[in-house]
C-alpha cells in the first residue's frame, strides 16, 4: 500500500559493514508474472505457471482477472494454475479494479481491455494515481479506444465500449516496454495488423510470452507486430528469478570486497541484461554459469565475487536494458573509485518515484557526492556515511539505499518501506540471511 499520513509502515534498520555470501534464489520475475496471468486469462484452456511472484502487484493482476470471471488456482509456492475459456468468457468486474503500485499491470491491462471492449475503471494507490498514462491512451485511441483519464492524463483510467478497435503502426517516442506491449495487447483484438517501433531496444517478453502461448508474433530491429483475431492457446510455464530483484544482491557483493555470492536461476534475457554489462565495465567479478533455457527464456547462476569498483561513463545503449536497476547502480556508482556519469535516463523521473530526485537527495543524505541532472545524475565516489533516508514509498530504491549499508561507516535507517513487498516479499529476511546486517520495524508514517 501506499503511505498513509499517521498509519504504521516498515523501516528498515541497517548496521554498516559485512559481506555477502552463500547461495541466493530471489523471487519470480515481475514482468513474466503479470504476464502470464494476463495471457492465460484469454487463453483457450488451461495455463499452468511455476515460480510466480507472490508480491503485492502481481497479486493484484490475478485479482483482477479473478475479478472478470477467470478461475485461478493459486497454491503456495508460486503455483498457478488459470482455467482459460478464451476472450468469450471475460465480463467486466463488478467494481473499479484496484491494481496498488503496479504501472505495468495497468498499462498493460488497459491495452488488453480496450481490445476486447470490455468496459472497466482502473486504479491504484497514490503513487500509481500520479505516474503519466496518456503514453498509452493516445496510441489506443489512434485504434479507436475510448479512455478517458484524470486531467492530467493520470489515473484512474476508464475503458468505456465503443467500436471495434483498428490496427495501427505507432512510432513509440520513449523505449518503453509498457507502451510497445499496451499497443500489441490491443492489437490482438483489432482489426489488420498493429506494429510498434521504439527508439531503442526494451524487454521482450512480450513478443517471447505470445509466441508460447501460440501467437504470431513478427520482430525486427526495434519493431514488433500482431495481426488481429489470433486466439492464445493455454500453455505451461516457469517463471525464473527476476533480474531487477537479482541487482541489488548482484551491486551489493560486486562492490564489497569479500563478498562470494550465487545467485541462482536468474533470467538473462538479453533485454534485460544491462545492470550486469554495466557492474562488468566497472570492474565487476560476475560470472554466468549453468545457462539453460525455461518457456523461451534464457536462464542462468550468477556467481558474484567482490572487488572495489571504477567509476564510468555508462553507455547510454545499455540505459534501457537496466532501467530499473539504476537506483542499485547509483549506489555501486557512490562505492566505487572515480566518477560515474549517467545519461539518457529521463524514463526514470517518471518511474513509482521521480528516481533520479529520491535517489539524490538519499545518497547526498549519506555523504555522497552526487550531482542530478535531467536525465541522469553524475556521482563521485568516496565514503558512504551513516544516516536517515527516505525512499518515498518506492521498492528499487528502498532496497538500493539498503545495499549502501555494506559500504557505509555508519547505520542507515530508511523510511517508507512497505512497497518492497510488491516485488520482493521476505527480502528483510532473504537478504540478512545473505550477510546483509538488516531488520524491520514498524514507525508512524
Amino acid at each position: 500500500m501506499s503511505k498513509t499520513k499517521g498509519a504504521n509502515n516498515a523501516t528498515f534498520n541497517l548496521e554498516p559493514g559485512g559481506i555477502l555470501t552463500g547461495t541466493v534464489q530471489v523471487p519470480g520475475d515481475k514482468s513474466m508474472s503479470h504476464r502470464s496471468i494476463m495471457f492465460g486469462g484469454i487463453a483457450d484452456g488451461v495455463t499452468e505457471v511455476e515460480g510466480f511472484l507472490e508480491g503485492e502487484d502481481c497479486l493484484r493482476t490475478l485479482d483482477a482477472f479473478s475479478a472478470m470471471g477467470v478461475r485461478i488456482e493459486h497454491a503456495a509456492g508460486g503455483s498457478v494454475v488459470i482455467h482459460g475459456q478464451g476472450t468469450g468468457a471475460l465480463k467486466p468486474a463488478a467494481k473499479e479494479i484496484y491494481l496498488g503500485n503496479s504501472g505495468t499491470g495497468m498499462r498493460l491491462m488497459t491495452g488488453l481491455l480496450a481490445g476486447l471492449n470490455l468496459p472497466s475503471t482502473l486504479t491504484g494507490d497514490d503513487s500509481l494515481s500520479v505516474r503519466p498514462m496518456r503514453r498509452i491512451t493516445e496510441p489506443l485511441a489512434q485504434m479507436g479506444a475510448k479512455i478517458s483519464t484524470g486531467d492530467a492524463g493520470t489515473p484512474p483510467l476508464n475503458i468505456a465500449s465503443g467500436d471495434p478497435l483498428t490496427g495501427i503502426h505507432y512510432e513509440c517516442p520513449m523505449a518503453s516496454a509498457q507502451v510497445k506491449s499496451a499497443v500489441l495487447l490491443a492489437g490482438l483484438h483489432a482489426s489488420g495488423t498493429t506494429s510498434v517501433s521504439e527508439p531503442d531496444v526494451t524487454r521482450d517478453h512480450t513478443e517471447r510470452m505470445l509466441k508460447g502461448f501460440g501467437v504470431d508474433v513478427q520482430t525486427g530491429h526495434l519493431t514488433a507486430s500482431v495481426k488481429g483475431g489470433q486466439a492464445l492457446q493455454g500453455t505451461s510455464l516457469q517463471v525464473p528469478g527476476d533480474i531487477s530483484s537479482s541487482a541489488f544482491f548482484l551491486v551489493g557483493a560486486a562492490m564489497t570486497p569479500g563478498s562470494s555470492l550465487t545467485l541462482t536461476n536468474v533470467g538473462i534475457n538479453p533485454t534485460r541484461t544491462g545492470v550486469i554489462d554495466i557492474l562488468k565495465l566497472m570492474g565487476a567479478d560476475i560470472r554466468i554459469e549453468n545457462e539453460r533455457e525455461t518457456g523461451g527464456e534464457p536462464v542462468a547462476d550468477l556467481v558474484v565475487t567482490g572487488t572495489q569498483l571504477m567509476g564510468i561513463e555508462v553507455p547510454e545503449p545499455l540505459v534501457s536494458l537496466a532501467i530499473d536497476e539504476f537506483p542499485a547502480i547509483f549506489v555501486a556508482a557512490a562505492s566505487a573509485t572515480g566518477t560515474t556519469v549517467v545519461t539518457g535516463a529521463e524514463e526514470l523521473r517518471v518511474k513509482e518515484t521521480d528516481r533520479i530526485a529520491v535517489m539524490a537527495d538519499g545518497l547526498a543524505l549519506l555523504g555522497v557526492n552526487i550531482e542530478a541532472t535531467a536525465d541522469g545524475a553524475r556521482i563521485v565516489g568516496g565514503p558512504i556515511q551513516g544516516g536517515t533516508v527516505d525512499s518515498v514509498g518506492d521498492h528499487r530504491t528502498a532496497m538500493a539505499f539498503s545495499m549502501a549499508a555494506l559500504r557505509s561507516s555508519g547505520p542507515i535507517t530508511i523510511h517508507d518501506c512497505d512497497n518492497v513487498n510488491t516485488s520482493f516479499p521476505n527480502y528483510v529476511g532473504i537478504a540478512a540471511g545473505a550477510g546483509l546486517r538488516i531488520t524491520a520495524s514498524l514507525s508512524e508514517g
